[in-house]
């Protein structure tokens, strides 16, 4: 019996065997095409996240926390590019010239005039959070994020609180950017320059700008408010990635404040401060550096002024042979492309005085203002855009290359904030000028260049100098 029990025992297992074995095949057969389908699907979202994760963490950016600073302005980019999108369709492309001007201008009263003066309070008021950094940064995010969902209602209604959340969006914009310059000293991977570190966040923030602005201008579509939404989403993710960058980002150890001043009074450290005035701790960022920033603050007045000014004469007197839409879009693309190339250059630039490429590339500006205003034409007004755009990216970072280079590492935090928050005053005031001038090309372009030459002649006497007799050897300058 047993003998004749193990053949069937043996041949039912065997049977059993196959046709389980055959199911399972099968089986793992349909799964395995599945999954390569969902692979196939999904590759092109996580093949490009790998991408942009591998070039933003590369040389020791991944390591430092530099990377995911890159990350978290990139996403702060996209953000600003989708509210810019729903409040110029909402104050200027949705009325006729006249009445977009006194919008915009109401704008400005409303939203620029607080700003100007509460942009003075917000490096003083950083100052005192040193160990709250991330934190600030995250408040910027979700400030923002609460704001659009403000704005959303606002841009359909067109109730009066569209300018007050307009107000708070640029406060809250204008914080992170002081905030981020800050805590770009304290993420460099070893062998990386001040110039190299901000030129790789700079350069993220511009290209997340360029993949975000056709999103918005798609949502804009299906209504003023999507871009809005859109905006929300974006905030929401950069209030949580803030808390991902390191924790030395919120140490202060060895911080004090700067004095953006060059005079006498301060030019002995902190010991003789002490005894001859009433706040101790402050120190001078030194003649090259308050000569770079108001050179700096020249381009940045041009560029608010450009901006304004040139949207509305390009509005009522678009390029020749275009409309007014491609005629923007041929300037703004002109100067996005211009402070790309500036900032690539600014990375590529090994050990050059920065000085000499502050100086040089405002002279430039002024030359092409000045060529722009007497020949005014379609393709003169590109390339002073683009040339616009290349001179204020590498301007800045030659301004950080100083900083970096001329001002004590004990309070290089605080003259970043500072000095941020003041070409931040020095761009609104240009806007204020663009807005206020009649739309006569020649004689826009002709108040450009003298923006551009006040700042020019004024600076360029002690750069030339500081550049001749050489700055403090600090390393890591270029």
């Amino acid at each position: 019996m047993a003998a004749a029990r193990s053949p069937q025992g043996a041949a039912g297992i065997g049977s059993g065997g196959v046709k389980g074995s055959t199911r399972s095949g099968g089986s793992s057969r349909v799964t395995g095409s599945v999954r390569a389908v969902g692979r196939a699907l999904h590759f092109p979202l996580t093949g490009t996240a790998r991408g942009i994760r591998k070039a933003t963490h590369a040389h020791g950016a991944g390591e430092s926390g530099l990377g995911k600073l890159i990350e978290l302005h990139a996403v702060n980019g996209a953000g600003d590019v989708m509210i810019t999108v729903a409040l110029a369709s909402t104050v200027f492309f949705s009325v006729p010239t006249d009445e977009a001007r006194g919008r915009v201008a109401l704008y400005l009263a409303i939203t620029m005039a607080p700003f100007t003066l509460l942009a003075p309070v917000i490096g003083p008021l950083l100052d005192r959070l040193p160990h709250g950094r991330r934190a600030a940064m995250a408040g910027a995010m979700l400030a923002r994020a609460f704001l659009a969902l403000t704005l959303s209602a606002a841009v359909v209604t067109g109730g009066i609180e569209l300018y007050p959340a307009a107000l708070g969006v640029l406060v809250a914009s204008k914080a992170y950017g002081v905030v981020r310059s800050a805590v770009v000293p304290r993420l460099l991977p070893p062998r990386f320059s001040l110039v190299k570190a901000n030129s790789r966040v700079t350069l993220g923030g511009l290209l997340a700008t360029g993949v975000a602005a056709p999103i918005g201008a798609g949502l804009q579509a299906l209504g003023p408010r999507y871009p809005l939404y859109g905006a929300f989403v974006i905030f929401i993710a950069g209030t949580f990635l803030s808390f991902t960058l390191p924790p030395k980002v919120d140490s202060a150890k060895g911080e004090d404040r700067a004095l953006l001043a060059a005079d006498e009074e301060h030019l002995h450290g902190p010991q003789l401060i002490k005894k001859k005035v009433r706040r101790p701790g402050l120190r001078t960022v030194g003649t090259a550096v308050t000569h770079a920033l108001g050179a700096n603050a020249s381009l940045r007045c041009l560029s608010g002024f450009l901006i304004f000014f040139l949207a509305f004469l390009l509005r009522e007197h678009p390029l020749t042979g275009e409309s007014a839409a491609v005629s923007l879009g041929i300037v703004g693309v002109s100067a996005g492309a211009g402070n790309a190339l500036g900032t690539a250059v600014g990375a590529w630039l090994k050990q050059r005085s920065p000085e000499i490429i502050i100086v040089t590339v405002v002279a430039f500006v002024l030359g092409a203002a000045i060529t722009a205003a007497v020949f005014f034409g379609a393709v003169l007004v590109a390339c002073l855009a683009a040339v616009a755009g290349f001179a204020q990216a590498l301007a800045k970072l030659s301004l950080d290359a100083l900083i970096q280079r001329d001002v004590p590492e004990l309070v290089r935090t605080s003259a970043f904030a500072r000095s941020e928050t003041l070409l931040q005053m020095a761009w609104v005031l240009g806007g204020g000028i663009g807005i206020a001038l009649p739309l006569n090309g020649t004689l826009g372009l002709s108040v450009a260049a003298a923006i551009v030459a006040a700042g020019w002649l004024t600076t360029v006497r002690g750069l030339l100098s500081t550049a001749r007799h050489g700055g403090p050897a600090r390393q890591r300058v270029a």
